[in-house]
């Protein structure tokens, strides 16, 4: 499971065109899911996520959790996050998780998320065009890989 986490002072997903999703300020997360990822991943990288200290303190100081500030959450699904880009310059997108897959454990970390916090936790729609509007502050952005533990 990889993940691109972006600190926001606010952001939206539109859905197809249609239909608009947005936090105020909080994070950000691209998700994406691989073949090899269990629900022992899911709760591994939902509590990295929300404990994450990348929000300011009161000495201006990255000390403080998403948790801490009470901010919001809007995750995403994006399998492109598992391209393998070793051979040639066209991305290999093997190592995906299958729909069958991704979709159990991409709704198994919106509802993690949603039970260990008080605050919004908005998402896309798997599968579904979408483009993503943010503010991004700092510039902040991180990216974990479940299976590289740095």
């Amino acid at each position: 499971m990889r993940v691109v986490i972006q600190r926001v002072r606010k952001a939206s997903v539109l859905i197809n065109a249609t239909e608009k999703r947005v936090i105020s300020q909080g994070l950000v997360v691209l998700l994406g899911i691989e073949m090899s990822d269990t629900e022992e991943d899911v709760l591994w990288m939902v509590n990295k996520t929300l404990n994450l200290r990348i929000f300011g303190d009161e000495n201006d100081v990255m000390n403080r959790s998403l948790l801490d500030i009470e901010g919001e959450l809007l995750v995403v699904s994006q399998f492109t996050l598992m391209a393998s880009t070793k051979k040639g310059n066209r991305p290999s997108y093997i190592r995906a998780a299958t729909h069958e897959h991704a979709i159990p454990l991409y709704e198994s970390f919106l509802a993690v998320a949603r039970e260990r916090m008080e605050q919004a936790v908005v998402s896309g729609t798997f599968g579904a065009a979408m483009q993503i509007d943010l503010v991004n502050d700092g510039p902040v952005t991180i990216v974990i890989d479940s299976k590289n533990k740095e």
